[in-house]
């Protein structure tokens, strides 16, 4: 069994969906802890962005 690639195929698809899994639990988890923005007052003026 251990011989077979078709073998070795599958742990190694299996491998890359679990790291891939992991990989996106982590973005998912780090895109929802970040603060929302402020909003923005329409009656209040926008200051201008300075530029380097």
């Amino acid at each position: 069994m251990w011989q077979d690639p078709g073998t070795w195929i599958a742990l190694g698809v299996s491998a890359l969906f679990v790291v891939a899994g992991f990989v996106m639990h982590r973005v998912f988890m780090r895109v929802l802890k970040t603060p929302e923005p402020q909003a923005v007052d329409a009656d209040q003026p926008v200051p201008p962005k300075e530029e380097p």
